[in-house]
């Protein structure tokens, strides 16, 4: 198969707003929502400052039979992909025919914590048989993927990406695939919900985990205050289609994707993590057909710690040459806090947003940058866009790149 692969529907649970529209909005205008921690449990802990998403009422978007199965990530995914589904004006009755060529792919990292904990105190001061039948598989990090397949009755290739925080990309790449060897669509992305007690204790130990107590200081990458990033739950679900088959049913053509790598550096050392992203890069731009002159917009990691800042610096200006020093560079997730896999996936929606509307949105919390890159602060910068760089890594040197390119008329 030669035809493309794009997107056609975007689905977002995030911190600052549930559906595409709303996000934008926050997303754009450089709001920060990053606030103390407030779940129950996680009173006497030292992690304070967190992205939460407030407001979502999953018995209002999902059928109870199936939110009593799963745990708050796959609320969030379930309610992500039938946003995603809507977006993309792509029905049951479309693919009920020939459900074998729809699949689904997500990427996951921390599972479904919070279900796994009450699940596990109910045994400790009940025991075994107060414990739900669900446990085994609620907590499970493919769960999401499962039960997007069973509630859709998609039975096309369905899998789950566990390469760390660069999963949130490497699923792209996974669903491109699936598209080149025949599916009509796929349905991809990635959402977590790490902020369960259980789940923020597991990560204390994380190195580059942010614990200072004030919102607009606890996550501020690219500047000399940086002390790393805080957690954050959410994500984005997106439609991704052959182009063919898109145009062919008239569907908007939100972006394509063009290009994607991904390397292991196998290391916790920075400076080596750096050249295995810039690696990443070079691959991604090798695939898109791009040179690094033509990235207009690149969306950082930005993972918040002197030495990871700086070789992701470094990375995109061995990468892109010369133009990597005047290329806007921009990090939302500052404003929002870092979804673990799911952030590159908030990531990439914001870039086929940004591609959209012209704007390069701002990095939240960010003023002093000491690095030599065109990180955009302040406010959003409008700009011609029309290809954009993802970036993502992992703690234990897992990097990857996505190209992402505007979308087209349907008579182009």
């Amino acid at each position: 198969m030669t035809s493309r692969t794009v997107i056609t529907g975007i689905g977002v649970v995030a911190p600052n707003g549930v559906g595409a529209d709303a996000f934008w909005k926050a997303t754009q205008s450089g709001t920060s929502v990053l606030d103390r921690v407030t779940r129950s449990g996680c009173e006497h802990l030292p992690l304070r400052v967190a992205g939460e998403v407030r407001g979502f009422d999953p018995g209002a978007l999902v059928e109870d039979k199936f939110l009593v199965q799963t745990d708050r990530f796959t609320h969030h995914a379930l309610a992500a992909a039938d946003l995603a589904l809507e977006d993309a004006r792509l029905g049951r009755a479309d693919y009920e025919g020939d459900p074998f060529s729809f699949g689904v792919v997500t990427a996951a990292g921390s599972g479904g914590g919070e279900f796994g904990q009450r699940e596990l105190q109910h045994l400790w001061e009940e025991g075994p048989r107060f414990v739900g039948p669900y446990q085994s598989i609620a907590w499970f990090y493919a769960a999401s993927t499962g039960q997007i397949s069973i509630r859709r009755g998609l039975k096309g290739p369905c899998g789950v990406v566990c390469s760390d925080e660069a999963g949130g990309l490497d699923a792209f790449a996974h669903a491109d695939r699936a598209i080149r060897r025949g599916s009509r669509a796929m349905l991809v992305g990635a959402t977590e919900a790490p902020l369960a007690p259980y789940s923020i204790v597991c990560q204390l130990e994380y190195e580059g985990l942010s614990l200072r107590d004030d919102p607009e200081r606890a996550y501020r990458p690219f500047t000399d205050q940086a002390c790393g990033y805080v957690p954050a739950e959410g994500g984005a679900m997106f439609v991704v289609e052959a182009e063919d088959e898109a145009r062919r049913r008239g569907a908007t053509v939100r972006a394509v994707l063009a290009g994607h790598a991904a390397t292991f550096s196998g290391t916790r050392r920075p400076d080596e993590a750096g050249e295995g992203l810039a690696h990443a890069v070079r691959g991604a731009l090798r695939e898109a057909r791009c040179a690094p002159e033509d990235i207009d917009v690149v969306f950082a990691d930005a993972l918040g710690t002197p030495q990871a800042d700086a070789a992701e610096a470094a990375a995109i200006l061995h990468a892109l040459g010369d133009h990597g020093r005047k290329v806007p560079v921009t990090a939302p997730k500052s404003g929002t806090g870092r979804a673990y896999c799911a952030a590159p996936a908030l990531d990439t929606a914001a870039a086929v947003l940004a591609l959209e509307h012209g704007v390069v949105p701002p990095t939240p919390n960010v003023y002093d940058v000491c690095h030599d890159l065109d990180v955009v602060t302040g406010s959003a910068r409008s700009a011609d866009l029309r290809t954009a760089l993802v970036l993502s890594r992992g703690r234990m040197g897992s990097n990857s790149a996505l190209v992402v390119r505007k979308g087209s008329p349907a008579d182009s």
